[in-house]
């Protein structure tokens, strides 16, 4: 079968031609690309790519998907791949996956390929497109996104790793009914990627900050106020770093960096927990390393995450706890704009199977509104 030609914006879609395994091969044995497709041969070589050309690409076809080389309009190079497999006639349904080469990323190369492909999909009948992406894999997150695909939840243990291991993936799906364009995203990027007043900066939490990340959380007093009260394993703190992006795409947690601005050193952390979109609050939490406490540097990054939450996005209530011994914090919220609003008995779990008691704070949008903000530390 001879692979239809389909335009998108900036792209072309096109079969797979001899003259592009030069670029297929590169594309595969990109490092990038491979930490995400243990399936792939090492290395992928020239053999492999025949096979995709001669074998691979017309059994596709045949069975109503396809593998099509994403190519630049003009000069008809191949900038990456994009797929349709897993046809399910009888329920309208397919998935489809994507790539691109290195010498072609942050032009919006695969968004354009999923939109044409998407949209040549549901006009020949399909009704469901399914896109499956690696939890630590953000840039393919963001693509899925802004081609209209909605997070539908976690596929456990669903794609074979490294070493034997098997890792989870994040479903997406887009209808033939669904609106045109991207899916609107509860936290968006920070202005600039970052936040600052001069003092502290914020950025957001990277799979790079993991030893920082351990350190910090294993400090005993952090540990003592973290829910529960236990220290997390090294894994499970690597693991929070990598997938700390994907949850911000998701929006339903935002986990910044506290950085001291004139030396650039991570000092502590501050997150937003966005568990209650429908009615428009958010929690914050943070904790600092013991060197560099006593500066003012929570109360900053609180009232800079406040201003964030408050003007660019639906956040309209933040809220925050601490334990009743822990006067420190409670002084950081006040300074913050923060009102104490209640003491909740035995609300959280404790040590040793006890529970303890929480003193809840709250921050309005109209509170910044009719204060003003108070970035004096």
């Amino acid at each position: 079968m001879i692979a239809p030609t389909i335009p998108g914006d900036g792209v072309r879609l096109r079969g797979l031609r001899p003259t592009d395994l030069d670029d297929l091969m590169a594309g595969y044995n990109d490092p990038d690309m491979r930490r995400f497709m243990a399936m792939l041969p090492v290395p992928f070589t020239r053999a492999d790519a025949e096979e995709y050309l001669h074998e691979l690409a017309p059994r596709l076809f045949a069975a109503g998907g396809g593998f099509y080389a994403v190519a630049d309009p003009v000069s008809d190079r191949m900038l990456g791949g994009i797929g349709m497999d897993r046809v399910q006639p009888g329920r309208g349904q397919a998935e489809i996956g994507y790539w691109t080469g290195p010498w072609a990323r942050g032009r919006g190369v695969a968004t354009a390929a999923v939109r044409a492909l998407a949209e040549h999909a549901f006009h020949t009948g399909l009704a469901r497109l399914e896109l499956l992406t690696h939890r630590e894999n953000a840039p393919s997150q963001r693509v899925a996104l802004a081609a209209g695909f909605q997070p539908e939840g976690v596929r456990r243990a669903a794609l074979p790793g490294h070493d034997g291991d098997r890792d989870d993936v994040l479903a997406y799906a887009r209808l033939a009914a669904d609106p045109p364009g991207p899916v609107e995203r509860l936290l968006p990027d920070l202005p600039g990627g970052e936040l600052t007043d001069g003092v502290v900066t914020l950025r957001p939490l990277a799979e790079s900050d993991a030893d920082f990340y351990v350190e910090l959380h294993s400090q005993p007093d952090v540990v003592a106020t973290s829910v529960p009260p236990v220290r997390p394993s090294t894994e499970q703190m690597r693991r929070r770093c990598a997938w700390a992006p994907s949850h911000w795409l998701a929006g339903d947690r935002a986990d910044l960096v506290i950085v001291d601005t004139a030396t650039g050193t991570p000092t502590g952390e501050i997150g937003l927990y966005y568990q209650e979109p429908r009615t428009g609050q958010a929690m914050i939490g943070y904790s600092m390393l013991p060197a560099w406490r006593g500066r003012g540097y929570p109360t900053r990054a609180a009232q800079l995450v406040s201003l964030w939450a408050f003007a660019e996005t639906g956040i309209a209530r933040l809220i925050a706890g601490a334990l009743p011994e822990n006067v420190g914090s409670q002084r950081v919220l006040e300074k913050a704009g923060f009102k104490r609003e209640a003491y909740l008995r035995s609300r959280l779990p404790g040590a040793g199977g006890r529970r303890s008691d929480d003193v809840q704070f709250a921050l309005l949008a109209e509170d910044l509104l009719t204060e003003g903000p108070r970035l004096d530390g």
